[in-house]
C-alpha cells in the first residue's frame, strides 16, 4: 500500500516560469493514483475536493484532485490528472524549485502535506521500499 508520495517541485509547479499552469501534473501511474481518492472515469472531468492538513501547524487547506479527460469525450485534448487550487498554499510555505511536497495520510486517514526543503541533507532519502518515478514523483511504501 502506498503510504506517502512526494513531488519534487519544478519551476512550473511553483509558478516561476510565468505560465498559466492548471496545477501539479499527477502521473497516470497506479502507485500514485491509488494514493489519492478514486475518480469516476465515465464522467467528464471528474473532481474531488481534497482536504489536506499541514503536518506541523495542522492548518487546513483545500486542493482539487481532477481528472481532465475531455479528450475521451471527443471535445478536447486533455487526458491528465492534476492537483489544483494550491497557489495560496505554495505561497504560504514559500515553496521553491527542488523542494519536495510530501503527501501522507495520518492514523485517521486524513491527508497531510509537508515540505522538505531542497537544502535539507535528508531531502529525499531512498531505501528499498521507495520507488522513484518520472516527473519528480516518489512513492514510499510502509512495511
Amino acid at each position: 500500500m502506498t503510504t506517502e508520495v512526494r513531488k519534487r517541485l519544478s519551476a512550473n509547479d511553483v509558478g516561476t516560469t510565468g505560465g498559466h499552469q492548471a496545477g501539479i501534473l499527477v502521473p497516470k501511474e497506479e502507485r500514485i493514483l491509488s494514493f489519492f481518492p478514486s475518480l469516476d472515469k465515465t464522467v467528464k472531468n471528474p473532481r474531488m475536493k481534497l482536504v489536506v492538513f499541514e503536518r506541523q501547524s495542522r492548518e487546513r487547506w483545500e486542493f482539487n484532485f481532477i481528472y481532465y479527460n475531455n479528450k475521451l469525450f471527443g471535445d478536447g485534448t486533455r487526458n491528465e490528472y492534476r492537483l489544483t487550487g494550491m497557489t495560496g498554499f505554495m505561497r504560504a510555505i514559500d515553496a521553491k524549485v527542488d523542494d519536495a511536497l510530501v503527501f501522507s495520510r495520518d492514523e485517521n486517514a486524513s491527508f497531510e502535506v509537508d515540505i522538505i526543503r531542497s537544502n535539507t541533507s535528508s531531502s529525499l532519502e531512498i531505501d528499498g521500499d521507495t520507488l522513484v518515478l518520472g516527473g519528480g514523483w516518489t512513492v514510499i511504501h510502509s512495511s
